[in-house]
């Protein structure tokens, strides 16, 4: 026999051996995880049979006291591994959970899920998954967006180059351009509250949406049956139910609601391309930590590594909202069930990465590092074509002819263009003009002229209001949990 001794294996390692998502497993957040969890799913199927039961014997069945307290008492001792073995058995994951909840109060186990389908506990649980997932979700948004204002605002008269094709156009401002990106998540915040806001409960409603069966409970009594759909809406936290169902909610609402992830993740792409883009200009980058490696190969890199994550998580949630659009146009009449294996996949993983990717844009906001000195560079060598316009009004203002001195310009700047692009040397446009007789009448004024500052507009004033009138109005309802997560960040 051998002598070495056998390595007892500790979780991190009997989890190496079999395959997890990495949106758990490497992104998202512990609360996110959690909300899509096998927990928290069995245990509100649990409170979900609860809640009925309360609402039927409040309304006159014959459920009695010590039934729902052994309820009550067994709502979080999950027996996994029983309902596994009754899910085997039986075929059946709804029922698997009625045994194996059954056996632990078996008492009640004549009420249990009386009058119900499947669906009222899986659709109805979805449903507060969504509600939940949103409520994680929209204040994480929010935080990013607070971020990116307070660096809009910092630097909302720092003139940079403005491009249109990719190639350098009129002057802006970095703030101005945040305002830019702000102005599509102040979109996706809204889409996503107004999506909140619309979600109702499934509530009781039976087989194919009609109720009939709690109407055979209360013996035809459909005023009953109206109030026991509005107390078990009103004991899991909604302000209605869904008046017309089939056997699920409509997988509309599925659908709207991923669309809108989707147009927050194209949002987040097109951020973090700009972001990307300018790193590689060197102009601002993302935080970069002291230890941190951006290249095995290459020591002096320093990749945007959170940026091209938010990119690729980002292209995820746009894709998974054709697996809802998809999974809505195939419910064939009242339901079908190819709906459920992949709604298991599309819904989680959507809100998982929604949550990384805005969490992660969050943090690159707060730490965003701007270099003024390579802007600036930037801007000396696109600045003297851009000035020329500038140089003609002040000539005309001076007694000049307009088209005799452009065309003293228009020669002048393909000298200096030359200058750039066949030899590689700076643009020296500006010291053409100086030199030249023709411009002695504004040549103290040149520096006027090439004044950054007076070639972006009301760029900092439209900061300014965009600021004060759209973004921080959108923030407000977010106030108390914005506090709440700089709290959590800073103890952390």
């Amino acid at each position: 026999q051998s002598a070495v001794p056998e390595m007892q294996q500790s979780d991190e390692d009997l989890q190496a051996e079999v395959y997890r998502s990495p949106l758990v497993a490497r992104y998202a957040s512990p609360e996110m995880a959690a909300n899509f969890g096998d927990r928290k799913k069995f245990t509100t199927w649990r409170r979900l049979w609860l809640w009925l039961a309360e609402s039927q014997q409040q309304l006159g069945l014959a459920i009695t006291d010590r039934q729902l307290a052994e309820m009550r008492a067994s709502l979080d001792l999950l027996d996994l591994r029983l309902a596994a073995e009754e899910e085997r058995k039986r075929k059946h994951d709804v029922m698997g959970h009625v045994h194996a909840f059954a056996a632990q109060c078996p008492a009640a186990a004549a009420v249990i899920h009386l009058g119900a389908t499947s669906a009222y506990v899986g659709d109805n649980t979805d449903l507060i998954c969504l509600r939940d997932a949103l409520d994680i979700l929209l204040p994480r948004l929010a935080a990013a967006i607070a971020a990116l204002s307070r660096f809009a605002g910092q630097h909302r008269s720092l003139a940079c180059l403005g491009f249109t094709h990719l190639q350098p156009a009129q002057l802006t401002t970095v703030g101005k351009r945040a305002c830019l990106w702000l102005a599509d998540l102040l979109a996706d915040l809204r889409n996503l509250s107004r999506c909140r806001a619309d979600l109702r409960f499934r509530g009781v409603k039976g087989t194919t949406g009609t109720q009939a069966s709690f109407l055979q409970l209360f013996e035809g009594d459909h005023d009953r049956v109206e109030q026991l759909d509005k107390l078990v809406t009103a004991k899991a936290g909604f302000p209605a139910a869904y008046i017309v169902t089939g056997q699920t909610y409509s997988r509309k609402v599925d659908s709207e609601v991923l669309l809108q992830l989707a147009g927050f993740g194209a949002t987040a792409h097109k951020i973090a391309t700009d972001l990307r883009l300018l790193a590689s200009w060197k102009e601002i980058e993302e935080p970069f930590e002291r230890d941190q490696i951006g290249s095995s190969a290459m020591p002096y890199k320093r990749n945007p590594m959170r940026l091209e994550r938010v990119c690729g998580l980002a292209r995820h949630v746009m894709a998974l909202a054709q697996d809802a659009l998809n999974t809505h146009s195939v419910q064939w009449m009242e339901r079908t069930l190819d709906d459920s294996s992949n709604r298991r996949l599309s819904i989680p993983e959507a809100f998982l990465a929604a949550d990384i990717v805005a969490s992660t844009l969050g943090s690159v906001f707060d730490g965003l590092v701007v270099y003024p000195m390579v802007i600036q560079r930037h801007l000396k060598e696109e600045l003297p074509f851009m000035a020329t316009e500038n140089i003609l009004a002040a000539m005309v203002k001076a007694g000049g002819n307009r088209q005799e001195c452009h065309e003293v310009i228009r020669q002048l700047s393909q000298q200096a263009a030359a200058q750039v692009k066949e030899r590689g040397l700076d643009n020296d446009l500006i010291e053409r003009i100086q030199a030249s007789d023709y411009f002695a009448p504004i040549r103290d004024r040149l520096p006027e002229l090439l004044d950054p500052a007076t070639f972006v507009g009301r760029a900092p004033q439209q900061v300014d209001r965009f600021l004060a009138e759209e973004v921080a109005p959108a923030l407000a309802p977010f106030t108390a949990a914005l506090e709440k997560l700089t709290a959590v960040v800073q103890r952390v």
